[in-house]
């Protein structure tokens, strides 16, 4: 079995804080989870998390105009310069403090970050390979206090910085004889936000007291001169050195005064407020949190820590909207380029909108699980998976598009244990709060809830094979309740355990229950014969959790002393054991007393399962490993480390000295600076914390862990999300009428003996879209006539619907409108008739549709200026390309109408 499983994907985790931000195109958004960023596809309705992460938690992200690079910052200052193209890191930095904000310029040539009271402007990285990709320019001071904000102008001349000594400062990004610096007061509190309107260098002011101000100013952005030289010989050199400059290391440094002598001010630039405006009239919205402005429409968006934003219109500041999303604190707002869809990000939920502000509808409402998850199941077919939180919600995530697309919350209390039926239609639960529950993935409702005669919290659960019979361990009764899906009555209690119930397990082959508890035994229940016990198996410790081989003939078993112990139970013999607490490798807590070597002695491993094939196990448990060990051998075979985010605690194996002082660990000072400050002591044995206190570090664990049905993928619910481990970057087998001679190797048989006809319906059977794309590609354009005649009626829609597809990424334009145009002449009216006849599905109706208005697209023009540079005939093939493009289109009309 290959181990070459790689990071794929991030589910139930969309946000958690830091800033949005739309991708140039306006149709993605880039939200920072932890210590990666991910990208939500919103026209495809598809989620993507980048395989690349930084030391602690993102707090800000800058991206550059053509939609090519970002920059990444995490909480102490170090930066990644990072490929949204490639989805790689191109160059690391370090600004050595806390950055506030990072802005690119609109013409990407700089880009400004803010850190404690000062602006610093870099070169922004060209495509060139360079030795330092940062090269700092210039250096402003000016604010007092910390920088909070940054906005430039549309021609890159000029941006504002504001502060949190409630002030807002406006610099020259040259040096302009008539503005270097100029400072603007007018608030009361910290400057939440400052924008400049649209061409112009008029500015607007928004401070966390939700007061806005609106400033204009006497020049136009043309008004702006340069400073004259100082001689003639460094006019010579600037010259000289338009393209290719030398910066000083540390830059130009630019201070900035907060009242400029009267010598200064003659011919300079002058703002004056020309209006003041509140949002807080009624009294309700007193702590503005964050806003955006969208220039082209005026559109100024402002969020509120209660949970409602306001939509303004500006200058005049007319109010459209003002709505609520939530009682929580709005973290970030942003808008996209064309200004319809706007972006809300709360860290207290962990939650991610999109608005249509006109038509007033979501385009994207996700979010993640409020506490952390519990447990999580693969639905039989890999295509969902099901997650229980602390939260009580069940929640199922689709895992080719990595969304949520149904939350169940009938449970009051934390879900301890979720998995799916064999059908895979039906989902069960077990809660904290005495019941199990049974879910309808049809009609996405709660059709059964399973209670016991005395109530009792629920700590696992297990369904046999056939999903008739449901059985779920009690943690305070010690019982086992036994029920029938069928008539969702109580069957029979099963008693003999001792302690508490931490682990039920289905034998896949048989009608067997093995039940683990911390009386230190595992029991063998036979269903068939009066649910007597069958066999015992007493151990030295504890037990934590049981899992069956997939071929149900041997048993796992994992206990408090950190040994996974294997059985035969028709024997009751033990075949074997790991002893796995040494590769756990613990890490060591900001406040423990002890090491991480020491601390490492007491823990175990919490969760197991089995590989596809039966002949590896992964196991996982209180730290940032995941262990997979070959069963037959017992050895460790991999460990993968789950996150590498210093944010969370347990992470450092070693005490860090920085942070210790005469009196004990940094950790335990409460700053007392408000919500985002100050530290809570947890009591021994919590885990999860006190969401009350003001701080709070979760800590890096592994609650659950599931093999995917194929084997493929793995994946684990951690602190961090639900994380999947896959040995495939993006490839689904969904093959499509499957024979057992439809392979690569044949198909490219088939198509060298020029059988095009065959190639095709065998590569549509495998389903594959590059080898589709490789065996129609193939096909000789003087054969393209032929094969579409011979092509059978039910590959002909699958044929127009992969056209209808490559037509915006392929850059052969004129073939695949040989190979439409052939087919609506020769299979159009067949399609037509039985679209309207056996009511098909409104695929067809939309690919003709597509073809119809290939007119009014702008596909044809990029891929007119490929031609033009690749082909020199380039009139010829235009008028070609518009002729078959107009026959299309009126083929396609025909059949449409």
């Amino acid at each position: 079995m290959k181990f070459a499983y790689r990071f794929s994907g991030l589910l139930g985790t969309v946000y958690r804080r830091g800033n949005l931000s739309f991708t140039r195109d306006g149709s993605s958004l880039i939200s920072p989870v932890g210590n990666r960023i991910s990208v939500f596809d919103l026209k495809n309705n598809k989620c993507e998390t980048f395989p690349l992460a930084t030391r602690l938690n993102i707090v800000c992200v800058g991206l550059s105009p053509d939609g090519s690079l970002a920059i990444l910052i995490d909480e102490e200052g170090a930066a990644l310069l990072v490929s949204l193209v490639g989805k790689c890191v191109i160059h690391h930095f370090y600004f050595h403090k806390p950055v506030h904000s990072v802005s690119f310029s609109p013409d990407g040539k700089k880009f400004v970050i803010t850190k404690d009271n000062v602006a610093l402007m870099y070169h922004a990285p060209g495509k060139k390979r360079e030795f330092n990709a940062f090269v700092l320019d210039k250096t402003y001071y000016g604010p007092y206090d910390e920088t909070t904000c940054i906005d430039w102008t549309d021609d890159s001349k000029c941006f504002a910085v504001g502060s949190k000594d409630m002030s807002t400062w406006v610099f020259g990004a040259e040096r302009w004889a008539n503005l270097i610096y100029y400072s603007l007061g007018g608030h009361k509190d910290v400057i939440v936000a400052c924008f400049f309107e649209e061409n112009s260098l008029d500015l607007y002011t928004i401070s966390q007291d939700a007061a806005l101000c609106v400033w204009q100013c006497d020049t136009e952005l043309d008004g702006l001169k340069p400073m004259p030289p100082k001689n003639a010989a460094r006019e010579k050199d600037a010259a000289e050195d338009d393209e290719e400059f030398l910066e000083e290391p540390k830059g130009e440094e630019i201070h900035g005064k907060a009242s400029p002598s009267e010598q200064e001010t003659r011919e300079k630039v002058k703002y004056s407020r020309v209006a003041k405006y509140f949002f807080n009239k009624e009294g309700d919205f007193n702590n503005l949190t964050c806003a955006a402005y969208h220039k082209e429409t005026h559109l100024l968006v402002t969020g509120f820590a209660s949970g409602i934003f306001h939509l303004h219109e500006l200058p005049d500041f007319n109010l459209i909207h003002s709505l609520s999303i939530s009682d929580q604190r709005i973290a970030s707002v942003s808008i996209n380029c064309t200004g319809d869809w706007i972006a809300f990000g709360c860290s207290g939920l962990g939650q991610l909108l999109v608005w249509e502000w006109q038509s007033e509808s979501y385009v994207l409402k996700q979010q993640g699980h409020f506490n952390s998850m519990v447990s999580l199941a693969y639905s039989p077919d890999g295509q969902y998976i099901v997650t229980g939180g602390e939260d009580g919600k069940v929640k199922v995530w689709n895992t080719s598009s990595s969304f949520c697309f149904v939350t169940f919350t009938e449970h009051t209390s934390g879900v301890t244990a979720v998995t799916f039926t064999s059908n895979g239609y039906v989902i069960l639960s077990a809660s904290l709060d005495g019941t199990v529950r049974a879910f309808d993935l049809h009609r996405y409702r709660n059709f059964r809830t399973f209670t016991s005669p005395r109530p009792s919290q629920f700590s696992c659960l297990a369904v046999d094979s056939s999903g008739e019979i449901v059985s779920a361990g009690s943690q305070d009764s010690f019982e086992i309740f036994i029920w029938s899906m069928q008539s969702g009555r109580l069957l029979d209690v099963l008693s003999g355990h001792e302690g508490p119930i931490s682990s039920l397990a289905f034998n896949p082959m048989k009608c067997v229950l093995a039940s683990a508890s911390w009386d230190k035994t595992v029991k063998l229940w036979d269903m068939l014969d009066s649910w007597r016990t069958k066999e015992t198996f007493i151990l030295n410790s504890d037990v934590l959790v049981v899992a069956f081989r997939p071929d149900g003939k041997e048993l796992a078993v994992a206990a408090l002393n950190g040994q996974i112990t294997f059985w035969d139970h028709e024997s009751a013999v033990q075949t074997g054991s790991i002893e796995g607490r040494h590769d756990l490798q613990m890490g060591r807590k900001e406040l423990d007393k002890i090491t991480a070597k020491q601390s490492a002695k007491g823990k175990s491993f919490t969760t197991l399962c089995y590989s596809a094939d039966g002949q590896s196990i992964l196991a996982g448990g209180l730290s940032k490993f995941v262990c997979i060990y070959n069963v037959k051998e017992q050895i460790l075979m991999k460990k993968f480390e789950i996150s590498c985010n210093f944010s969370l605690d347990a992470m450092e194996e070693y005490l860090d000295r920085r942070k210790m002082t005469e009196f004990g660990s940094m950790a335990l000072i409460d700053g007392g600076a408000g919500d985002e400050d100050g530290v809570a002591i947890p009591l021994p044995g919590v885990k999860r914390g006190d969401m009350s206190y003001r701080h709070f570090k979760p800590e890096i664990r592994v609650t659950c862990l599931r093999f995917s049905p194929t084997g493929r993928s793995w994946a684990a619910t951690t602190t961090e999300g639900l994380l999947i481990y896959s040995l495939d970057s993006g490839l689904i087998f969904d093959p499509f009428e499957l024979d057992i001679d439809v392979t690569p190797s044949n198909i490219r048989k088939t198509l060298h003996q020029k059988e095009y006809t065959m190639a095709i319906v065998m590569a549509f059977k495998l389903n594959e879209k590059k080898l589709i794309q490789e065996v129609i590609e193939a096909v000789p354009s003087d054969e393209v006539d032929v094969v579409c005649s011979s092509l059978p009626d039910l590959y002909v829609e699958k044929v127009l619907e992969f056209l209808a597809s490559a037509f915006e990424i392929s850059c052969h334009l004129e073939f695949y409108l040989i190979w439409a145009h052939k087919l609506l002449m020769l299979h159009g009216q067949k399609l037509k008739t039985s679209f309207f006849t056996n009511g098909k599905s409104y695929s067809l109706y939309s690919i003709l549709k597509v073809f119809s208005n290939l007119n009014d697209s702008m596909i044809l023009t990029s891929v007119y200026n490929r031609i033009a540079m690749h082909n020199r005939s380039f009139e010829d093939k235009l008028q070609k390309l518009q002729l078959l493009q107009a026959k299309l289109s009126l083929t396609c009309l025909v059949f449409i109408s």
